[in-house]
């Protein structure tokens, strides 16, 4: 299959080792031509993956339209916030008839849209032509080989077969999921979970602390899920509970490690200043606590992490403000 992957950061770049793998003809597009270069040349991707061999079947290119031509897949691991100017500017390039995929977990700030109704919206292709993958998805041990699964969630079950089959590899392994939605916000919401997690770990709280947020962030992940029409079952599965535990748990998660320099008593300007990645729970922390109050949804944990990144509140007064509220039944 002729794949383009629009992006060549960390998780683009891994999984188009993942499509390379699986025999497919991959090329990927990014911004940076010294990096595109090295990619080229050297076949590895020195900025994020440092010393992993890329296949030599990888191609890397500047041009979006030289990735797009001809294209039946198309996937974005572009940053949430930016994949709609990006769309803009692609959605000539796209061809027609290709399926689209996306690989971003985040929420767009302004309208609160999920990725997939970005792309429906600015290509104005058909839903059923479109796909997204969640799961834990940490990319530095994905580029590594090492034995990963993930859920492809597509209103056609033959679009998620049709990338089940170009993605399954040795030590990939993709599983199908008709509901969209909930495969989408548990991606989303677990990166809002994971930096409550890294603040704790920042703060030094031990593992009591963190699998309690775990816990009751699986448990607001879900309740929102329910009141957007995902079914519950699926945050009990590989981009439910699943993502949760590995982006909460692994030093490999952005978010948690952000989360954790936030702890350790930087500001947020501080942390992101630091960091190389996106990490895509600070921008969307705030749209995931805007979508709880559109649908009446208690996320007290999603709420004071938005206070935290879009207030400026101390780590420290979130940390009180969350074991001082009222005493309730765990269901």
């Amino acid at each position: 299959m002729r794949i383009a992957v629009m992006g060549l950061g960390s998780w683009g770049t891994a999984f188009s080792m993942v499509l390379a793998d699986a025999g497919n003809d991959v090329t990927i597009w990014g911004r940076d031509a010294g990096l595109v270069a090295t990619v080229n040349d050297e076949h590895v991707n020195p900025r994020f993956h440092p010393g992993i061999a890329i296949p030599a079947s990888v191609h890397a290119t500047t041009e979006a339209s030289q990735a797009l031509t001809e294209a039946e897949l198309v996937v974005f691991a572009v940053p949430a916030q930016s994949l709609r100017g990006n769309l803009e500017a692609w959605r000539r390039e796209i061809p027609q008839r290709a399926v689209m995929l996306s690989l971003m977990k985040g929420l767009e700030a302004r309208t609160l849209a999920r990725m997939s109704e970005v792309i429906v919206d600015v290509t104005s292709t058909s839903p059923e032509c479109v796909a997204v993958l969640s799961g834990p998805n940490l990319a530095g041990e994905i580029a590594l080989r090492q034995p990963a699964a993930s859920v492809i969630a597509s209103s056609s079950s033959e679009t998620a077969e049709l990338i089940q089959s170009a993605c399954q590899t040795a030590y990939f392994r993709p599983y199908t999921n008709a509901d969209v939605v909930g495969v989408e916000l548990g991606g989303v919401v677990k990166n809002v979970i994971a930096l409550a997690t890294g603040i704790a770990e920042g703060m030094r709280f031990g593992d009591n602390s963190k699998a309690a947020i775990i816990t009751r962030g699986l448990a607001e992940m879900t309740r929102l899920g329910q009141a957007m029409g995902a079914s519950p079952m699926t945050f009990m599965g590989l981009a439910g509970i699943g993502d949760l535990v590995a982006t909460c748990s692994s030093p490999l998660s952005r978010n948690r490690t952000f989360g954790e320099n936030l702890g350790k008593g930087l500001s947020v300007a501080e942390v992101e200043a630091r960091s190389m990645q996106t990490a895509e729970g600070v921008r969307s922390s705030a749209a995931v606590l805007a979508l709880a109050r559109g649908h009446d949804v208690d996320m007290p944990i999603a709420e004071h992490v938005a206070g935290v990144i879009e207030q400026g509140r101390s780590p420290r007064d979130m940390v009180s403000s969350l074991m001082s509220r009222v005493a309730k039944p765990e269901w």
